[in-house]
């Protein structure tokens, strides 16, 4: 790939408009028609394609949470390991009075959320029970017990 395809590359990363970055790569080139036509082939090319593509694959890695991230994160909180900003405003005396910001530990609310959270994770929680079998092969044995509680007469 060369210097002015990387260059095009990472502007086009930046919006993904292929005309701008097009010119940003090219500048002598002012027409946007132009700039449109070649940045449509550019976008075509395999390097250039599979450099955008490692890239955004990047981007996405780098500014989305995992799922170990999430579950990290939601263990910190229940255990009140993390901490929090909040503002709070104080009087400083004369009817005056002054914001500053304190950090703050998750509060009993915070803590039960991820738990449940977690839980619900874990599947710790059952909203449905399920049952397997069948309800006639249940019967059958329910009627065979009472027919031999009944001293075996049909």
């Amino acid at each position: 790939m060369t210097e002015k395809q990387k260059i095009f590359a990472d502007e086009y990363l930046i919006d993904l408009n292929a005309t701008r970055a097009y010119k940003v790569a090219y500048p002598n080139v002012k027409k946007d028609g132009v700039a449109r036509a070649n940045a449509s082939r550019l976008l075509t090319n395999a390097n250039v394609k599979k450099y955008i593509s490692d890239q955004m694959d990047q981007i996405h890695c780098d500014k989305i949470a995992n799922a170990q991230e999430v579950m990290e994160y939601l263990t910190s909180v229940l255990r009140g390991e993390s901490t929090g900003h909040e503002i709070v405003v104080e009087g400083v005396g004369e009817g005056m009075s002054e914001a500053r910001m304190m950090e703050k530990k998750p509060s009993e609310k915070e803590k039960l959320k991820a738990a449940e959270l977690l839980g619900r994770r874990y599947s710790l929680f059952t909203e449905k029970v399920e049952v397997s079998g069948s309800l006639e092969a249940e019967k059958t044995k329910l009627d065979d017990l009472i027919q031999q509680m009944r001293g075996g007469d049909g």
